[in-house]
């Protein structure tokens, strides 16, 4: 049983500490960048509006019941953030009657106006659907963030912003980008 709890040990211990070079490797500037974009676009009243696939979807939609909730609740400025994921049946429409890789771009269409801000979250960044939803926003006078992993792929050269995670490993790109809403939260509760 010893050898056992060894190995979990070790296992553990080899993830936290890829999690913590990852951490390392992290540009701050770009985060505490990120952080000011989201401020400015908060407090004009505009849209904050967070899209992604698989795991990154459900960090989007972390992300903003978080910041709707909390930084409301401690500022009394309402927080107009909404994510492009969590209503299925127009996302299976979308990808039914027209494509996947538009789910997000057609509820763009509907929604977006000039001065909103999209959240791209994409691991590898280069989900098609994000890609296009960014082209899209970055044509129609929204600002971009997006949030990548691995070198970064199309959507950190294509988005006006970038908070990329330095890493080859999906589960640390994720885990960094979700512990990026709590830090959003905090900041944004304590200004």
């Amino acid at each position: 049983m010893k050898q056992v709890n060894e190995i979990k040990s070790n296992n553990a211990e080899h993830y936290l500490n890829k999690l913590s070079k990852a951490i390392d490797s992290l540009n701050i500037d770009s985060i505490n960048q990120a952080i000011d974009v989201i401020e400015k676009v908060w407090r004009s009243g505009k849209q904050i509006i967070a899209i992604g696939n698989g795991g990154s979807s459900v960090t989007a939609l972390h992300m903003i019941t978080d910041w709707n909730k909390s930084i409301f609740l401690s500022s009394k400025i309402p927080f107009r953030g909404r994510t492009l994921v969590d209503n299925v049946g127009l996302i299976m429409a979308y990808g039914n009657d027209i494509s996947f890789e538009d789910i997000f771009i057609e509820q763009l269409k509907n929604i977006l106006q000039s001065g909103d801000l999209v959240i791209a979250i994409s691991g590898s960044g280069n989900s098609e659907n994000v890609i296009r939803a960014v082209k899209y926003a970055n044509n129609n006078g929204a600002v971009t963030l997006g949030l990548s992993g691995f070198d970064g792929g199309k959507l950190k050269e294509i988005a006006h912003h970038a908070l990329w995670v330095n890493t080859n490993d999906m589960q640390l790109v994720e885990d960094i980008h979700s512990a990026f809403g709590h830090i959003v939260m905090q900041a944004l509760c304590e200004k």
